[in-house]
């Protein structure tokens, strides 16, 4: 037997094979063999076909067939012989054989790649950093007392944002005319909501049950012109509202029952509760911070160790995120749910993802992190205290589920945070910046 091996890429490799005839001789007649068993020619039993009437009618088309037979069984007793690790489905790229004469095929099959893996350590990335401003806490606190409101009906609207219009909206043009084809809408607006327009919280001031204040506004949009050219379209929209009714919002004093309330008895005064919230929105920041240093490092080192990872290995996680995808859409309510598209639009994710797995595992193996028995007896005590299960159970439970894989993925994120410079800089400058690097 002759065999080579040619290197594609990180991923695919392509094996040439020949095998001399001597040695799939049997191999091919025991293929023949077992296809004329299946063969049933009339005024003959089954199986019991003379070989040379076989020979006959089928040709060179039975050895033919046993031959790439053969080749797939070679193929794969080579591989386990020579340590060549296929992962997903080879494919047989080429294949030569007559009767009698040797012979050669070529497969074609993706390897986990084993990556040389570079400039992960010592990087420098940007980060906002969030700081809890005293606006924000005073937000928390308008929306407690909003989400503990009571509303009781009035006649007019005064001068602060505490009310609810309910109108009836008609579509007007300049001179106040409804427009033809339009239909009136009844609409409730909550005054409160940072997002209503300047101009309706001006105009409806002082205005009563049952009369009428108008506003508008501009949509600006890009279309597609008859060339299919982006072009810039302005247009203005009026609207004349009729007051069907007013509720003014009555929000409820920040005592100790209402604190008590809210925090189910943790805190009773208003500087506890006001540190609490502060400590919770600070907390969320944190969080945040961290996911943002955790995605920057991830996709720097990814962008600096890039390969093209194995198609295999990418329809897998593909196939898993479609599905996933899939069934929180059914439990949306949603009807319709395109595969094609979805499969389209998060391969570049898949992609991305199987790039990082292997990435992480080179940067595991090359800098020896793994999880101690010493660390997972620590871990199992701290947790046993917490939830009473017995230490052996924990550690049994670690090493047979996924959970010492989400260990390692921490130490490896510990390892790429300890290791990269983080600058924390204000949240606007790097706005800026990251704008004018998109531009």
């Amino acid at each position: 037997m002759e065999y080579k091996i040619n290197d594609i890429s990180l991923s695919e490799r392509e094996i040439e094979v020949t095998l001399p005839f001597d040695e799939i001789k049997t191999d091919v007649e025991n293929e023949v063999k077992k296809q004329t068993k299946s063969i049933q020619i009339a005024g003959f039993r089954k199986g019991k076909v003379p070989p040379a009437l076989i020979k006959k009618m089928y040709g060179d088309a039975l050895e033919y067939e046993a031959s790439e037979k053969v080749a797939n069984h070679q193929f794969w007793e080579i591989a386990k012989e020579k340590h060549l690790h296929p992962i997903g489905q080879p494919s047989m790229t080429d294949i030569k054989f007559k009767p009698g004469e040797d012979l050669s095929f070529k497969v074609k099959y993706e390897v986990v790649p084993q990556l040389d893996i570079k400039d992960y350590t010592g990087l420098t990335i940007e980060i906002p950093k969030f700081e809890v401003k005293d606006e924000d806490v005073e937000s928390e606190i308008k929306y407690i007392q909003k989400a503990n409101s009571t509303q009781e009906a009035t006649d007019v609207v005064g001068e602060d944002r505490n009310f609810i219009l309910d109108l009836e909206m008609k579509r007007v043009d300049d001179s106040g005319e409804v427009v033809e084809g339009t239909k009136p809408e009844n609409l409730q607006i909550d005054l409160t909501n940072e997002r209503v327009q300047q101009e309706i919280l001006d105009n409806c001031k002082g205005k009563k049950t049952g009369e009428t204040f108008s506003f508008s506004f501009t949509d600006e949009r890009t279309e597609k012109d008859e060339k299919g050219e982006d072009k810039k379209v302005s247009e203005k929209y009026i609207y004349s509202a009729f007051i069907k009714g007013i509720k003014k919002i009555l929000a409820p004093e920040l005592n100790e029952e209402l604190i008590k309330k809210v925090t189910k008895d943790k805190v009773t005064n208003e500087t506890d509760l006001r540190a609490e919230i502060r400590k919770d929105i600070q907390g969320y920041y944190d969080q945040r911070t961290d996911e943002m240093i955790q995605d920057k490092l991830i996709g720097l080192i990814v962008k600096n160790n890039d390969f093209v990872p194995p198609v295999s290995l990418v329809n897998n996680i593909l196939e898993d995120m479609v599905k996933n995808e899939e069934e929180t859409a059914k439990k949306q309510g949603y009807k319709k749910y395109d595969k094609t598209e979805a499969a389209n639009r998060l391969r570049k994710n898949a992609e991305f993802n199987v790039k990082w797995y292997l990435i992480k595992e080179a940067i595991e193996k090359k800098e020896n992190i793994v999880i101690s028995d010493e660390e997972l007896n620590e871990l199992a005590a701290k947790d046993a205290e917490k939830t009473g299960i017995a230490v052996d159970k924990l550690i049994n439970y670690y090493k047979s589920s996924n959970y010492g894989e989400k260990l390692i993925d921490k130490k490896v994120y510990d390892f790429i945070k300890e290791k990269n410079i983080i600058n924390n800089v204000d949240p606007e400058k790097l706005l800026q910046t990251d704008t004018k690097e998109q531009a």
